[in-house]
């Protein structure tokens, strides 16, 4: 009980803070008195800070603002994509304290090298975050592949040409490692740093698609941790081969390097390029993105008919896209969903959600977690 309490008192703060005392007690439902303890526990721990006395002009005596601290604990996001590597470090406050991000050509590569890059630029965070006096709690990593559950282990990355690969082992192991798929982490950051209702589906794309899906404030992994594959949902039965070993795969008609193919472009121009002709009036990259928002329609018109959630939320470098997606997109869903259904939003987090998904997934555990984090 003790637990749970210490963590309502830090996730009241982190959600709505800064907060007096008397603000977090009627928020979580317990007396002053006991909040009163728990806050003096925290603040011992140094995981909140007292920032002064908070609304000013109000009756009575009033109460010292809590917030979270700016130092002790952060979590490190890691981030292995098709073309880079990105490390980052974030507060307890949601603040980036150190970021980095390099070019790298990852597929089909070994993975021993990328794993060494990476694990570099891990600990060079590392020592940039401790320099701002924070103590890293753990590191996240985020995958364009399929992740056992419960595991560090990355089953198949098909875009990565990597099968069977324990990332967590290759990483320092000075803090606790996690490693899931790059949508869940985007789907992540979208829950926790976005005004989304708790019922969604996320799409995102960097060279491939992916999907995840949040029911009821929860990630839906499935029974394997696999849950959420749409860049491998069929959307041209006996359509182009996929890395996947399947056919018609909706990442050969909207990924990355299916649409700057549609487009006449190569691969090496990229999606900057790709936007740029588009709001030039290309008619032939635009009409290519029709054709993506076509098959990103057909695909979600199953995933919305089985599970009707609120929102769909384009995320990654389909953020980017959306001016020239959505209309063909919302043309076949409404075509093939028989009901009303939510609306499709643009995230503000564009790229950047699953490597702030990583890094926040940390936080989250401190929050979840307090003292197993206060400082020694």
């Amino acid at each position: 009980m003790r637990q749970r309490n210490l963590s309502l008192v830090l996730h009241a703060v982190a959600a709505q803070g800064p907060l007096s005392r008397a603000d977090v007690a009627a928020r979580i439902g317990l007396t002053r008195a006991a909040v009163s303890t728990l806050v003096d526990e925290l603040t011992g721990a140094g995981l909140l800070v007292e920032l002064g006395r908070s609304r000013p002009g109000t009756v009575g005596r009033p109460g010292s603002a809590l917030a979270l601290s700016d130092r002790g604990p952060a979590g490190l996001g890691a981030e292995i994509g098709v073309d880079h590597l990105a490390v980052c470090a974030v507060d307890l406050r949601g603040e980036v304290r150190a970021r980095v991000e390099v070019e790298a050509r990852n597929r089909n590569s070994d993975p021993g090298p990328v794993l060494e890059q990476l694990a570099e630029l891990v600990r060079r965070i590392g020592r940039e975050a401790r320099e701002e006096g924070l103590r890293p709690a753990g590191l996240a990593v985020a995958v364009p592949g399929l992740v056992a559950r419960g595991s560090t282990s990355v089953v198949r990355a098909p875009n990565l040409g990597w099968e069977g690969v324990d990332v967590g082992a290759a990483l320092p192991r000075a803090v606790p490692v996690a490693v899931d798929n790059e949508a869940n982490l985007g789907a992540l950051a979208e829950l926790w740093l976005s005004d989304r209702p708790g019922d969604f589906v996320h799409v995102s794309a960097e060279i491939g698609i992916g999907g995840a899906v949040v029911v009821d404030g929860a990630l839906l992994r499935g029974a394997r941790g696999f849950a959420g594959e749409l860049g491998h949902v069929p959307v041209r039965p006996e359509g182009h081969p996929c890395p996947c070993g399947g056919r018609g795969c909706l990442e050969q008609y909207a990924g990355e390097e299916a649409v700057l193919r549609a487009a006449g472009m190569t691969t090496g121009e990229g999606i900057a390029e790709l936007r740029a002709r588009a709001a030039g009036g290309d008619a032939t990259v635009r009409r290519a993105l029709r054709g993506a928002g076509s098959a990103l329609g057909i695909a979600l018109s199953g995933v919305v008919n089985l599970l009707d959630p609120q929102a769909v939320v384009l995320g990654g470098e389909l953020a980017e896209l959306a001016p020239w997606l959505l209309l063909a997109m919302e043309r076949e869903l409404s075509r093939r969903v028989p009901h009303p259904y939510g609306e499709i939003v643009v995230s503000r987090l564009g790229r950047d959600g699953p490597l702030l998904g990583a890094a926040h997934s940390v936080v989250q555990r401190v929050l979840d977690d307090p003292m197993g984090h206060a400082r020694g």
